[in-house]
């Protein structure tokens, strides 16, 4: 049996506004396979984003150990994390968070700027990640110049065009019409049964939430079931 990707036990965070705590999670353990797709649900507040988030590497816990890929997120620096977020996590929101002013290849190859890769190798991996999600024909429009959709398929692309451990979506149908956000589900379906990818997605969408494989729902920072 393999290790799951992701360890999380006994997790908690607690934010401190001025004198009053806010426990957004408590006492969470969940495990996550590779080449799972995980569904977080649960209604506004439940603390289903700063679960993700954790994952992410985007927060840390208060208590508890996120371990993603033998890696425990919270022990890391700012700069390891900034450094392990790069390498491992590709990140799709509910806003595209395209730049409008590049196109979609641009937009898609920002990652690989950061890398030691050449031009020729950057464009062979933003090219591939294109027509992984089905826009290569796309490539030189700018966000203006596409519909909502293909703006969410763009930023997936970005989000895999650096090969990362992890694919995790926060809403990421929030901002589309149903035709869209079908299309939008139904790719993330074909990357992680295709392409092996392990996705984890935040929704409060049941019908979003029936594309994932297993389903994990959050109440009031507790887990209901799931784990």
């Amino acid at each position: 049996m393999d290790q799951p990707i992701v360890q999380i036990r006994e997790l908690s965070k607690v934010y401190q506004h001025g004198d009053i705590e806010v426990v957004a999670l408590n006492g969470i353990s969940l495990d996550i396979g590779r080449g799972e797709f995980v569904a977080l649900m649960g209604p506004s507040g439940s603390g289903k984003s700063t679960l993700l988030h954790i994952i992410a590497g985007i927060d840390r816990p208060s208590n508890g150990r996120c371990v993603v890929e033998g890696t425990d997120v919270g022990d890391l620096s700012e700069t390891e994390l900034a450094a392990w977020r790069k390498q491992h996590v590709g990140f799709v929101f509910q806003t595209f968070n395209l730049i409008p002013v590049l196109t979609a290849f641009e937009n898609v190859e920002l990652p690989l700027l950061l890398t030691g890769l050449s031009a020729r190798e950057r464009r062979d991996h933003v090219e591939a990640a294109l027509e992984l999600v089905g826009l290569a024909d796309r490539m030189r429009h700018l966000p203006r110049q596409l519909s909502g959709g293909q703006e969410q398929r763009v930023a997936i692309a970005r989000a895999l065009v650096t090969d990362p451990t992890l694919l995790v979506a926060d809403e990421p149908t929030g901002n589309l019409d149903a035709h869209s956000a079908a299309d939008v589900l139904a790719l993330l379906q074909t990357l992680n049964r295709d392409a092996g990818k392990t996705v984890v997605m935040v929704t409060h969408d049941p019908k979003a939430a029936a594309h994932a494989r297993r389903m994990v729902h959050l109440e009031k920072g507790e887990l209901l079931n799931g784990g």
